[in-house]
């Protein structure tokens, strides 16, 4: 038992408590006939938007495509600037490409890991067109900060919550802050599909409209395009899915904070631990941990069979397919991504589970 791997995450053992009433949820799409854009979609935005605090919801085809349909609503004239920060995954910048944008990059705050808002301002030039924020590893950004700053310059903020499903600061969630809410449902987030899908929420009816066109070939009656759009639909059965386990979202949560409050309890001090400050709800869809040994670090754990992951090995400013596109030095980006280490916290494991990993670090 004692030499059991524990692996970094397991989708089936994660999804094993529904697979009963996906299997149902199944044969119902199945018999029904219809499997694009129907009842199951319909219905999961409408529960989402709830969730999130949010008046309206898209189901779209990926984290990916929320963020680019999102950027693409605003009508950005080609060549402006989209504030980002420096150390998000690699995707959010994709987005701000796709659009013929500019990203213009941002240094995180090394304790939080988000955008730093003492910064943001100073990036802020006449070309900028919008902001787009990540909560990243399942913590709210400052936005109390952000909000304001953006309102005072007139910009869009696009809250990229891929890794923040029912994160909260007080009583306000994640994706209701800004203009737009993007959303992931790849497999290992905390509301996971089984498969790739995601959404766009927001407050604003006309926003919400335009998304929906743009997702659908720019139309939503059909044959009457208004728009030069994408196909970039949620698929029936992935909605169906997610509108399952969205009832249990609360109890994912829960059950990733209780273990993340046993690493926090415990891990010795040579390891830096996620900040936790009053009235941030965080939801550790990613838990990770920093050490100038990062690589030794990993090595040991893997010999000692403890599953790792790293998020992410190489920040966006020295990816290849950016080296034409992002120049400048990112130092506190650097030392993220040269220190962090993803720990274990998934849905499937146990708290013993979580207790053996922090034996081990401990050994180090």
């Amino acid at each position: 038992m004692k030499n059991m791997k524990i692996d970094y995450e397991n989708l089936k053992q994660s999804n094993l408590k529904f697979f009963q009433e996906y299997k149902e949820k199944f044969s119902e799409i199945l018999d029904s006939g219809w499997y694009v854009l129907g009842d199951n979609v319909s219905m999961f935005e409408s529960e989402f938007a709830e969730v999130t605090g949010s008046g309206y919801c898209c189901g779209v085809a990926s984290g990916l495509d929320a963020i680019t349909l999102a950027l693409r609503s605003l009508d950005l004239p080609a060549g402006s600037e989209v504030i980002v920060p420096s150390n998000t995954y690699i995707a959010t910048i994709i987005s701000i490409l796709q659009n013929n944008l500019v990203p213009i990059l941002v240094e995180p705050d090394i304790g939080t890991y988000n955008i730093n808002p003492a910064l943001i301002e100073e990036h802020i030039t006449k070309n900028t067109g919008a902001v787009i924020v990540v909560h990243l590893y399942g913590k709210l950004c400052d936005m109390t900060s952000i909000v304001p700053l953006c309102k005072r310059y007139r910009l869009p903020i696009i809250e990229d919550c891929a890794q923040a499903h029912g994160a909260m600061y007080e009583d306000k969630v994640a994706g209701s802050f800004g203009d737009f809410g993007a959303h992931s449902f790849y497999p290992t987030k905390n509301l996971g599909a089984l498969g790739d899908a995601g959404a766009i929420t927001s407050d604003c009816s006309n926003l919400d409209r335009k998304v929906k066109s743009l997702r659908n070939y720019g139309s939503r009656k059909k044959y009457v395009n208004e728009y030069v759009g994408y196909n970039s639909r949620l698929d029936e059965l992935q909605a169906g899915f997610l509108r399952i386990k969205l009832k249990y979202l609360d109890e994912i949560t829960s059950h990733k904070r209780k273990l993340a409050q046993i690493y926090l309890d415990n891990l010795s001090h040579q390891f830096v631990l996620p900040s936790v400050q009053p009235n941030f709800y965080d939801v550790y869809h990613i838990f990770n941990i920093r050490h100038p040994k990062r690589d030794d670090l990993r090595a040991y754990l893997d010999a000692n069979n403890i599953g790792t992951e790293i998020h992410y090995p190489i920040p966006p400013h020295k990816q290849l397919a950016l080296k034409d596109i992002i120049y400048g030095e990112y130092p506190i980006s650097d030392e993220i991504h040269n220190t962090t280490l993803s720990l274990p916290i998934s849905y499937c494991h146990s708290e013993s589970d979580i207790h053996r990993v922090v034996e081990i670090l401990n050994k180090f």
